[in-house]
């Protein structure tokens, strides 16, 4: 599936709609690799596993990890999954089951819409509506961390970063995960980092420099150096947010990097065109660390 790619900064997305348990769910079209039927292939158990793991599977020559995505959403253990979508995102291949495709649709991430009650423990990041239908958009990055904590945002990754004072700079960050937010916030936090702003889509942080350059004018930069941004954002993705940001006459001074699932060197051509100024992979903090230092120190 990896043929669908979008224009970047245009505010759209596709997304593979399907179905477990009579239910609709969603994912982004760029995350998935392949969709098999699961009768093709042989699941080998792991002994003492987490129970959302249903085994791995080989696949074109590669083991990967196969994930029960019914127990993980119901807590329900079977084996009567009929299709397996291959996913790759954070650096990670990963399968999951699914009991059926429905279809492809091309959207707006405006579409997206934000659930009312968003907590930490929610694997739900937004609601799309289609027709008399409502299709979930699942955080599959966090369905991940919560099975293997190791192949997220941790300590570990910044084990090599010099802990210095960095309090004089002050980011502005946008992700809609509040796992990956929490995350963020207290391993920069840790690193030296204190004038965080964070905020959980693209519209919300552009709306926030817009206003501080109406208010302060070019003086804006002495409240914001630097903005972090994720890519996959209800309302307004990250893409958008960078072409926004450099497109206009004075805030394009700042410093735009994108830290996404999604940056692969297939898709690092997208945030070049939308002018962002580094590109780096979740789970990747310390290299995230290392890049505002540098993009600051160069500014």
């Amino acid at each position: 599936m990896s043929e669908i790619l979008l224009e970047s900064g245009t505010g759209e997305v596709e997304i593979l709609e399907f179905i477990i348990s009579g239910r609709f769910y969603a994912i982004n079209v760029i995350k998935v690799k392949e969709v098999l039927d699961i009768q093709s292939m042989k699941i080998t158990k792991i002994p003492l596993a987490n129970p959302a793991i249903a085994g791995l599977i080989l696949n074109r020559g590669e083991v990967v990890t196969l994930i029960d995505l019914k127990y993980v959403l119901d807590q329900e253990k079977t084996e009567n999954w009929t299709k397996v979508i291959i996913c790759e995102f954070n650096q990670l291949k990963v399968a999951f089951t699914i009991d059926d495709i429905t279809s492809v649709h091309r959207i707006k991430w405006e579409q997206i819409l934000k659930p009312e009650t968003l907590s930490a423990d929610s694997l739900v990041t937004g609601n799309i509506i289609l027709g008399d239908k409502l299709v979930l958009f699942l955080d599959f990055e966090k369905i991940v961390t919560d099975i293997s904590p190791n192949t997220g945002i941790n300590e570990h990754r910044i084990a090599n970063i010099q802990t210095k004072d960095r309090s004089e700079i002050k980011i502005l960050l946008a992700d809609d995960s509040p796992l990956i937010r929490a995350l963020l916030r207290d391993t920069l936090t840790k690193t030296g980092f204190q004038h965080l702003n964070i905020f959980d889509d693209g519209k919300q942080l552009l709306d926030h420099l817009l206003n501080l350059f109406e208010t302060k004018g070019e003086n804006f930069i002495e409240d914001v150096q630097l903005v972090i941004t994720d890519i996959e954002m209800p309302t307004m993705d990250g893409h958008t947010l960078t072409r926004r940001i450099k497109e206009h006459s004075s805030l394009n001074k700042l410093p735009v990097i994108i830290f996404s699932s999604l940056i692969t060197d297939d898709l690092k051509h997208k945030g070049v065109s939308v002018g962002a100024d580094a590109q780096l992979s979740k789970p990747e903090i310390g290299e995230l660390i290392n890049t505002v230092d540098q993009l600051l120190l160069k500014n």
